[in-house]
């Protein structure tokens, strides 16, 4: 049989999205309450890392421990395909060692290559077209926050990266409104966008995307950022910093937002840039919730794709 891999939030159906949120939910309150689940006791996860991270590596790696796993730390210098190897032999043999892959990566092409290889199933930890773990975190922290996903407005203020492709996919599936206030040059992918307006026609969602960031943010229920210049854009950053100016959330944009409105950053985040210091460590932020969501939303992923 094929292995079922997570490369994108869009490979899910609107309930396996909902089971795997609601089951990371019930493994969040069991583990607070002190009450263990080793359903992957003697499996091995491989973390295969070509860019750097601090919650998808640590985060995963918490989640095969709580779940009664283990977990392999990885880059390509630990590997004969720093000399060479081809992707194609690289992946049969860990597909003999492992249970299962997370590869964090450049393009998504590669990681595509590396699934068709893989017997084993491969997790998407970061691209750069998506980031569907990070997705999966955030719907979990909404959840909470707001007891339900559908009908709820989410406002993505800055640039339409791989967090907000994520983002697009999910709302469409849960239903969700998502509005994107994002610089000309620097919006979604119409690849991503045209295929998630179609979900979100069958689910009661919507995709709103503007250069105004004041139109996107009125009585949104959720304010989200993301950092201006991303792994591997460096180079860009002085003129990004410019065109992405107006684009911050700041104490006045969050009241133009509901006020009950959270609000949520994917870290790491440059207060005083894309966020202020006040706004993300106010009382309206859900950025530590979100953060810690990695880790039982990964945890119910695993248990969905290994048992």
């Amino acid at each position: 049989m094929k292995p079922t891999h997570f490369l994108t939030i869009a490979q899910l159906s609107t309930g396996e999205l909902d089971r795997i949120v609601l089951r990371a939910s019930q493994l969040k309150d069991d583990h607070r309450k002190g009450k263990r689940h080793h359903p992957l006791d003697g499996r091995m996860l491989g973390l295969l890392f070509f860019k750097s991270s601090t919650r998808t590596r640590i985060s995963f790696e918490a989640a095969m421990v709580q779940l009664g796993g283990t977990s392999l730390y990885l880059t390509a210098q630990d590997l004969q395909i720093n000399r060479g190897e081809s992707i194609a032999d690289t992946m049969r043999v860990l597909s003999r060692y492992l249970n299962a892959l997370v590869i964090r990566t450049f393009a998504h092409e590669e990681i595509e290559t590396w699934a068709a290889e893989a017997t084993i199933p491969v997790i998407n930890g970061l691209t750069d077209r998506h980031h569907p773990c990070q997705a999966l975190g955030d719907l979990l922290t909404i959840r909470e926050r707001f007891g339900s996903l559908k009908g709820l407005t989410l406002a993505y203020i800055g640039d339409g990266n791989n967090v907000a492709h994520s983002l697009i996919e999910g709302a469409a599936a849960a239903g969700m409104t998502i509005r994107l206030a994002c610089p000309d040059g620097y919006r979604p992918e119409e690849v991503i966008v045209g295929p998630a307006r179609e979900v979100a026609g069958k689910t009661g969602g919507a995709i709103e995307i503007t250069d105004d960031p004041q139109a996107a943010a009125r009585k949104a229920d959720i304010l989200y950022t993301d950092v201006w210049t991303s792994m591997g854009q460096e180079e860009e950053s002085e003129k990004r910093k410019k065109v992405f100016a107006p684009y911050r959330i700041d104490e006045a944009l969050l009241k133009l937002a509901k006020p009950t409105a959270g609000v949520m950053h994917c870290l790491p985040a440059y207060r005083g840039l894309e966020i202020t210091a006040g706004v993300m460590d106010g009382p309206q932020s859900l950025v530590w919730d979100q953060a810690e969501n990695r880790l039982h939303a990964q945890k119910a992923l695993l248990e969905w794709l290994l048992t």
